[in-house]
C-alpha cells in the first residue's frame, strides 16, 4: 500500500471514529491534508469552529497567518502536510484532554510513519509536549532537535501570535530559518532534494509571441 493510500485509509477510519467523546460534537473530522511525500509536517493542537465545519486544518484566521509564514519560508501550503494532535474539535476550543490525545495518537503516528517527513514542526505547547515533555516553549521555540529518525522544531501556534502580537516577530524569525533547517536535516538524514514546483513553474506562462517571417 502506498503512502497516499495509507493516508486515505487513516482519514476514512478517523472520520467515523468513536474512541473518545469528541466525536459527539463532530461535524467533519479534520484528518489532515498535504502531499504523501511531504518533507515537512506541521502538527497543530485541535480543530476549531471553521475546521470542524469544513473538515480541513487551519482554515480560519490562524490558517491565513500560517500561509503567510509559509510564504516567507518560500513554501506553499500544498508543499507541506498539516495535521492536528486530535482529529475532532474539543468543545469551546479547549485543550485536548490526555484521554483524547491517547485515543487519537494512533492515527497521527500512522500518518507520520506513512509520510516519513524530514522535519516535524509542532505548533503550540500541546503538540510540542509529545516530543519535549515538561519543556517550556518559550525556551525552545525555533530550535531544531533530532528525535528518533527525524528532526523536530517547536514553534508557537499561529493563533497565539494573533492573540499576543508580541509573539509575532519570534514566529517570523522562526519560519525564516526553516529553509536552512530543512537543508541541514536533509544532509543529516542523507536525503536527496525532492523536486517540486519551482518558482518559475508557479508563474504564469508568457503570452506566445508571433515570430517574424523576416
Amino acid at each position: 500500500m502506498s503512502a497516499a493510500e495509507t493516508l486515505d485509509r487513516i482519514a476514512r477510519e478517523a472520520s467515523i471514529c468513536v474512541k473518545c467523546a469528541l466525536h459527539e460534537s463532530r461535524r467533519k473530522a479534520v484528518t489532515g491534508e498535504g502531499p504523501a511525500d511531504a518533507e515537512i509536517m506541521f502538527i497543530g493542537e485541535g480543530p476549531g469552529f471553521h475546521e470542524n465545519e469544513q473538515g480541513r486544518p487551519f482554515v480560519g484566521a490562524s490558517g491565513k497567518f500560517l500561509e503567510q509564514l509559509l510564504a516567507q519560508a518560500g513554501l506553499e501550503r500544498s508543499d507541506v502536510f498539516i495535521a492536528n494532535v486530535v482529529k475532532c474539535r474539543p468543545p469551546g476550543n479547549r485543550d485536548p484532554e490526555p484521554g483524547e490525545l491517547a485515543a487519537c495518537s494512533g492515527y497521527l503516528n500512522a500518518q507520520i510513519e506513512a509520510i516519513n517527513p524530514s522535519i516535524i514542526v509542532t505548533l503550540g505547547r500541546i503538540s510540542m509536549s509529545a516530543y519535549f515533555p515538561g519543556v517550556k516553549i518559550t525556551s525552545v521555540h525555533g530550535q531544531m532537535q533530532k528525535v528518533g529518525e527525524r528532526f523536530i522544531i517547536p514553534m508557537y501556534h499561529p493563533a497565539a501570535a494573533l492573540h499576543q502580537p508580541a509573539l509575532r516577530p519570534a514566529m517570523l524569525t522562526d519560519f525564516a530559518r526553516l529553509p536552512d533547517q530543512l537543508n541541514e536535516a536533509r544532509a543529516a538524514l542523507g536525503r536527496r532534494v525532492i523536486e517540486r514546483k519551482t518558482i518559475a513553474a508557479r508563474q504564469k506562462p508568457e503570452t506566445p509571441r508571433q515570430l517574424s517571417l523576416f
